[in-house]
Order: structure tokens, then sequence, then C-alpha cells
């Protein structure tokens, strides 16, 4: 079988997908000789990186997300052979990589030790010194063959199976989007659309939207300034479907000021081409991550989610003036519940609040609110969200069969009714060893589980461990630098000369069974590190590197008490298990001797 796989092999192809002069070979296969997870990263979904070869190369691939299911359901695995269906070739500072974006494993081929010495792919000798741009000619792609799709300039396009549209270039999927691809159309939904806002500040003054894009593949944020928010506004609503064409600024996305999970976000530019598509039905709608309103009560202050529930009140609307801004804002108060017997008041804003028609005992979804503990637990739709009713989706079509079997006659447990209760209504929870947590799968089921943990921190992940928040009391939303010494907040609509910066950390902790990931939250954060993060930042800033050592230091390798929340998060058709640390207390000796000598007992005859 190993001599027939290896006939089977596309010799030479890996090298051809980079070099347009040599003859290319639509859909070729290759060997895994290696499959590894990539460092796992809060708050995005698992990523893995493969490595092929077709017997003279072999060449680093990342796995777009859309494929982990191959991984996963463990079909992908070292020393197989794959069909290469679609993909998407770049060349960064002479390094070859492929982002794979669709394969089939040849499980007929069964599988083998790595055939052949292959060597990795060469750089030529002025790839070390400029970086150079992969090129495609413009009668072929790498890949299946797209009938009529046409190419401009020198830019390698994705390959894709999906047939062009009339008119445009192969359509990317939003996930292959990066600085190194310059030629590029995207077909995506505009899922939400901001006000235009304004800034102003030493060096001038300007306006801005951004919008919301999404397709099968991920979501990306793009934003338009000035000229572009004067040309594209009004093409924008939220709900259609357009072509994006490039040129359009790709850039690494701020990650502390947008929820999207995508590397990159775009800028519209001056030729920037938006047309709304006439076929709205081949991308997918709004996708949410919805928390029962029953579980807010353990959700940290300031963390933005998605809910779903029957709108059981409406209030009026109502006007409040900004302390901060003397401007006066239009708010309304809707009460959400949902099969967890829980209510929850929802704030909505502005010319939301206003026009604002929807009936009562209707389900509403609403994707980025923010959760307040102004009352016990409540709810504000930020600026940036949005809201659909009567959604076509699983979980509003059981929201509703169970309002209207038995939720018009349910009695609700207020969260606003917990305010001053919250330690009496902690969930009964059970020290659990890290095997114990892994082994009886603690967070698979629908509703979240609570445990306690006895566990030594081992790692503190220093990248992304803190954003920068709002400084006005009570606010804590992430604020955007507009330009150095000028952070705006867009609740408070005021801009602060610096932000004050809360923590957002993924440890690793350890016992005598295993490890774990956890994420924890500013409160949490400032007990372990014994330091605020704005005096890390500040110590950043000044590039004291020996003082931020030692903080690490002397936080890591200790042991602690943890209080944690097991759930299942859902990314696209993936979903994990997230740990989230509702409180941490350092060990109490007395207690814990107490505790072992009664476990000790326990064995006594």
């Amino acid at each position: 079988m190993t001599s027939e796989a290896a006939s089977q092999i596309t010799v030479g192809a890996l090298s051809a997908i980079f070099d347009e002069t040599k003859p290319q070979t639509p859909e070729p296969i290759v060997q895994c000789v290696q499959i590894k997870p990539l460092p796992p990263q809060q708050n995005h979904p698992e990523r893995y990186r493969a490595v092929f070869s077709d017997i003279s190369n072999y060449v680093q691939t990342m796995l777009a997300t859309q494929a982990n299911p191959f991984v996963t359901s463990g079909l992908l695995r070292k020393g197989c052979f794959v069909r290469l269906k679609a993909f998407q070739a770049n060349s960064v500072k002479g390094k070859k990589i492929l982002i794979i974006l669709d394969l089939d494993v040849l499980q007929e081929l069964g599988e083998a030790e790595k055939i052949g010495e292959p060597k990795p792919l060469e750089s030529k000798a002025d790839d070390d010194e400029k970086p150079q741009p992969t090129t495609i000619s413009s009668n072929g792609f790498y890949g299946s063959s797209i009938q009529g799709a046409q190419i401009q300039g020198n830019s390698r396009a994705p390959v894709t199976r999906a047939a062009a549209v009339s008119g445009h270039a192969t359509i990317y999927p939003i996930e292959a989007i990066s600085p190194y691809a310059h030629k590029w159309t995207i077909k995506a939904r505009c899922t939400s659309k901001s006000n235009i806002k304004t800034w102003h500040n030493r060096n001038g003054e300007g306006k801005l939207f951004s919008v919301n894009l999404l397709d099968d593949s991920g979501e990306i944020r793009a934003t338009g300034f000035n000229d572009q928010c004067d040309m594209l506004y009004n093409m924008f609503q939220e709900g259609s479907v357009y072509y994006i064409s490039s040129p359009c600024r790709v850039q690494i996305a701020k990650k502390q000021f947008t929820n999207l999970k995508n590397d990159y976000e775009l800028t519209f530019e001056r030729d920037t081409i938006v047309e709304k598509a006439e076929d709205q039905s081949d991308v997918p709608q709004v996708r949410f991550n919805f928390t029962a309103i029953g579980d807010l009560q353990s959700v940290e202050k300031d963390t933005t989610i998605d809910v779903i529930g029957v709108l059981k009140e409406i209030g009026e609307t109502s006007q409040i003036v900004s302390k901060t801004t003397n401007k006066p804002y239009n708010k309304r108060e809707l009460t959400l519940v949902d099969t967890t017997a829980f209510s929850v008041r929802l704030t909505i804003w502005g010319s939301t609040a206003l026009n604002f028609n929807c009936a009562p005992e209707s389900v509403v979804a609403f994707k980025g609110v923010k959760v307040s503990d102004f009352g016990g637990r409540s709810l504000s739709l930020l600026s940036s969200g949005s809201m659909t009713v009567d959604p076509d989706i699983e979980e509003a079509h059981k929201l509703k069969g169970w309002y209207d079997s038995q939720g018009r006659v349910e009695a609700f447990t207020s969260h606003a009714s917990m305010l001053g209760a919250a330690t009496s209504m902690k969930r009964p929870d059970q020290l659990k060893t890290i095997a114990q947590v892994r082994e009886e799968q603690l967070g698979m089921s629908e509703d979240a589980v609570y445990f306690s943990l006895k566990a030594t921190v081992i790692f503190i992940r220093q990248d992304n461990m803190c954003y920068p928040a709002c400084p006005s009391d009570g606010c804590n939303k992430k604020v955007t630098e507009l330009d150095p010494g000028q952070w705006r907040c867009e609740r408070c609509d005021k801009t602060y000369p610096r932000p004050e910066y809360r923590y957002i950390m993924l440890i690793n902790v350890s016992d005598h069974t295993g490890h774990l990931w956890l994420s924890c939250f500013d409160e949490v954060g400032r007990s372990m590190m014994a330091a605020p993060a704005d005096h890390l930042m500040q110590l950043r800033q000044n590039d004291d590197e020996k003082a931020i050592e030692d903080i690490f230091q002397e936080a890591n390798c200790r042991t602690w008490n943890f209080r944690c929340r097991a759930k299942i998060d859902h990314f696209g058709d993936q979903q994990r298990i997230r740990y989230q640390v509702s409180s941490a207390s350092p060990i109490n000796y007395s207690e814990e001797a107490t505790r072992l000598a009664g476990i000790i007992e326990s064995y006594s005859v």
C-alpha cells in the first residue's frame, strides 16, 4: 500500500504552487508528515498547523478553522494522504506558507511513515533581502478551474470551489484575507452598522462608521473615514449582502476594541468597490453565542455577550443627561425572560429606543450587550450591537414553544432582586482535581457547572493580558486610541489622555493529576498579580522589564483555591469548554490541614 500511495503523490506540486513558471496540478495529492495545535488564545477558536510533503519538498501550512473537523474527528493525522482542494499561497519574508481552506483525506490510501526525504522549499537569494510577492498568471488558478473568472494585477487568488460571480474575481473567504493578499473580493453580509461618530483633537476633526461583515468562514470589521464615510454609509444596510473588492487596507485588528474573532480588520479606501449582491441567500445570517439569563450572575461585569429571551415588558422612552458630557440620551428599558426562570432588565439607547416597535411576547436575540452590576445584573445594548426580532434559529423556536406552553404563567426571579444576596445565591460546588474535571467532562452539558479547584499557577500568558478601559467610574468600556494621548470612549462620548487597564488573563494551573487553562478577569488578576494592570502597563511603557519579570515570578508557582465555572463555548461550527475563574483565594493552611485530616480519617477502618 505504501508504494501505491507514493505513486499517487503529486511530486513537485508544492514547489510549483509558488512558481507560476512551472506546470500546475489542480488539487495535488500530498502526505501529512506532521500536525499539531497552535498555542491556545483566549476567545479564539483552536487552530492547527500541518506540514505536507510531495516527496521532493515539504511546506508549513495553517488550517482554516472550517477545516478543523478533519483534525478533531481524527480523520487528518500524521502519515495520511490528502488532496488539497482549496488553498491560499503566501510568501512572507522568504518563508513559504499555505493556508488550507479545504481538503479531502484519502482514506483508501491508508497511512505510512514519511515517504522519501523531502527538503524545505528554498527561497531565492534576494528573498532574504526583500519579501517578494507571489504571483499568478491571468490564465489559470491553483486548484479547481473557475470558468470566466478574472484576476487583476499580480496577486495570487485563493482557490475556491465556488464559481466566480460574473464581473467579479474569485470570491475570497474572509478568513483568508491578510496584508499579503492584495487583489481580492469578498461576499459578506453586513450584520451590524454603527452610527456615524465624530472626533475632535489637536490634529483636527473627522468622522467614521464601522460595519461587521460575515461569511461562511468568519467575520471581520471594516471602517470608513471621512470621504469614505460619506460615500458608503447609506449604501450599507444591516442584513444585506455585498461584494467588497480591494484596494482596501488590511491591518492587524486591535483586539481590545472589537469582539470579532479575526486577527485583521479593514479600512475602506478611495477606490474600494462596494456592490450590493443580487443573490442574498448563500451567505449565513448573524451568528450568536448566547449566554442564558440565569447564568448572568457568574458573568464578569463589563463582559460583552449575546442573549436571547422573550420580551416580557416594554418600558416607556425616557431621557437621561450624561454626567461626563452633559448630552441628553434617549433610553428604553426592556425585560427579558428565558427557560432558566430568570428575568433581566436590558436597556436600549438612542434611535433604537425611539423607534422600538416590537410586540410584547416576541422572541428577541441581542448581539453585543454589556453586562452591568447596576441593580444586581443588568444588560445594555452597545452602539456596535444589534437585535433581531423572532429570528429563524433553533434557540428562538424552542424559546417560543416553551413560553407558549408554560412560560406565561412562570414565576421569574429578577437579577435585580438578587442584589445584596450574591453570596447566598452561589450554587453549591465540589472540590475537584483537574483529572476529575476532564474525566467528568464538566461543562459539556447545556448548563454551566461550578466547581472548586486547588491548583498551582505554572504559567501566565503575558500577551493580551489586559485591555485599555474607560477611566470613568462605572464604565470600564474598551477605549480606542485615536492619536497619542487621545483615547476615545464611545459610551461616554469623551476623550481621555490615557486609559485605565483591566486584566483579561489566561493562566495555566496544575495539580498532581494534570494541568488546565483558566480565564481570569480584573478582580482575580489584581489578587494574583498583587498589582493593578495599570501598574504593569506603566512598567512596560518605561521598558522596566526587570520589574515586570519580578512581578510575574512572584505570581508564578503560587497555589490558590479557585472557584470556577465550566461552560461550553461555540465558535461557528466548533465548540470547546471554557473554564472561567469566579474567585481566587490563598490557601488557608489551617482549614486545608483539617480537610486533609478528614479525608485520611475517612479511610480508617
